[in-house]
């Protein structure tokens, strides 16, 4: 016979509650670190193929912008545009509207012409020194191949241009290379800035 008093018992009974709510928290408190362990692990990896795909989007993004660059030719006639990462198909070079000189769309190479616009920039800074320098902004438009597909892009570029006398055969005008102002633009915007900084005559 037992010998435990009503007391003794449910004393004993209680202890074995606790010992069991305690087992109880172990085990929940168990699942929920193992929870919390498995979301954070997961959530790393979605972090990290964000980053992934960030980093991809963000370098085929750079691979496929195009950045022209100009090799002067032919004792400065000539700009032949080259881009480091793409092949150049079509090019046309668009003039500011008050030179008058049409749009021009280079048939073999893409190059610029300074023949396409010497006379009228001439001209334009005719009755000062023989020697002048100075930028003529003109929108460039290209397409161009990124891996297998083709693209289109624009921006607006100064050609560094200067004159020198000779002697039978008045001024003529050199090309000595290209700097891009911006990327994108329109006719409106590449008017707007030669009106602004047109040489003087």
């Amino acid at each position: 016979m037992s010998t435990e008093t009503p007391t003794e018992r449910q004393e004993a009974a209680a202890t074995r509650r606790r010992w069991v709510t305690l087992a109880e928290v172990v085990a929940v408190a168990g699942v929920l670190i193992a929870a919390l362990t498995l979301w954070t692990n997961w959530s790393d990896h979605r972090a990290d193929e964000a980053d992934k795909i960030a980093a991809q989007s963000s370098a085929a993004h750079e691979r496929s912008k195009i950045d022209l660059s100009a090799i002067v030719q032919d004792g400065g006639d000539t700009l032949l545009l080259k881009d480091a990462r793409h092949d150049l198909q079509d090019v046309t070079i668009t003039f500011p509207r008050a030179l008058g000189v049409s749009a021009q769309r280079p048939p073999a190479e893409p190059v610029i012409d300074g023949s396409w616009f010497s006379a009228p920039l001439l001209k334009l800074t005719d009755g000062g020194s023989d020697d002048r320098a100075g930028r003529l902004p003109v929108l460039v438009s290209v397409q161009y191949f990124d891996g297998d597909a083709t693209r289109s892009a624009s921006g607006i570029y100064d050609v560094i241009w200067k004159t020198e006398g000779r002697v039978l055969r008045g001024r003529a005008l050199k090309l000595e290379g290209l700097r891009v102002r911006q990327r994108g633009g329109d006719q409106a915007k590449l008017d707007a800035i030669w009106a602004k900084e047109k040489p003087a005559a």
